[in-house]
């Protein structure tokens, strides 16, 4: 029988070549999944969960096994487990959801969770985009792109993508700048002044910083860190949203 908490976690970047040992890394990961399972009902992987996925027609990509057989064992128990997509794991099709059991989302997400309503998003998505990123995300979901994409063989098509996310992160791209998560905290306090119906919480991940805030009408904004330096995530008991740091087995 699946519990009644709900679970929110982001940016494993599972796989990343930066990462000193890949296979400690994905066990951390596992070993957390296995202590909230007991009492997990939803679970809301906010994307940036792999740090790099295609999913081909016939194949699957190496690695991850540990990881995607908990997520299995999970939704067999019960679990009902939402993934959205974030900017480095866009390119999940059909195969994890029919071979998991678990739903996957493109975008912003609201859903009513015991009474309350929910807005997440990998955090991408929202807010103040430079152009050139607007541009990428374009050119990363456009499927006459992908196909052509699925043509070159994996042994370039992996590398490149490695390389590219190493690249981004010697330039910047997981060290948070000052502010990180600002814009997400303007987005939502505008969101909710135009909304007919009201936001409780915002959940976003993308920025690699923990930030939890109120805004002007109640509602609170949340940035859930990453696994890569702060071992974050937030969990929802049916009462009280938390923000939380995973040290092994134990919580704090």
């Amino acid at each position: 029988m699946a519990g009644t908490e709900t679970y929110f976690i982001s940016d494993l970047h599972l796989g990343a070549g930066y990462i000193a040992d890949p296979r400690a890394h994905e066990r951390r990961v596992v070993e957390f999944l296995d202590h909230i399972a007991p009492r997990a009902g939803r679970l809301y992987l906010l994307g940036d969960v792999l740090d790099y996925w295609w999913e081909y027609r016939d194949v699957v990509p190496r690695g991850f096994t540990r990881f995607l057989g908990t997520l299995a064992r999970m939704a067999d128990a019960g679990v009902e487990i939402t993934w959205l997509k974030g900017n480095h794991d866009i390119w999940i099709f059909d195969y994890l959801p029919s071979e998991i059991g678990l739903r996957v989302h493109d975008g912003v997400l609201v859903e009513e969770i015991d009474g309350r309503r929910f807005l997440m998003e990998h955090g991408d998505g929202v807010g103040r985009l430079p152009a050139t990123f607007r541009a990428l995300r374009w050119l990363f979901r456009c499927r006459p792109a992908q196909r052509m994409f699925a043509a070159i063989h994996p042994r370039w098509t992996v590398g490149f993508a490695h390389a590219w996310s190493a690249h981004s992160r010697k330039k910047g791209g997981y060290v948070p700048a000052e502010g990180a998560g600002e814009t997400l905290v303007e987005w939502a306090a505008e969101y909710n002044a135009a909304a007919r119906e009201k936001v409780d919480f915002f959940l976003f991940g993308h920025h690699h910083t923990m930030v939890d805030r109120r805004i002007a009408d109640g509602a609170r904004v949340m940035v859930i860190g990453d696994w890569i330096n702060h071992f974050s995530y937030a969990v929802w008991d049916g009462e009280e949203l938390s923000l939380r740091v995973w040290n092994g087995e134990r919580e704090r």
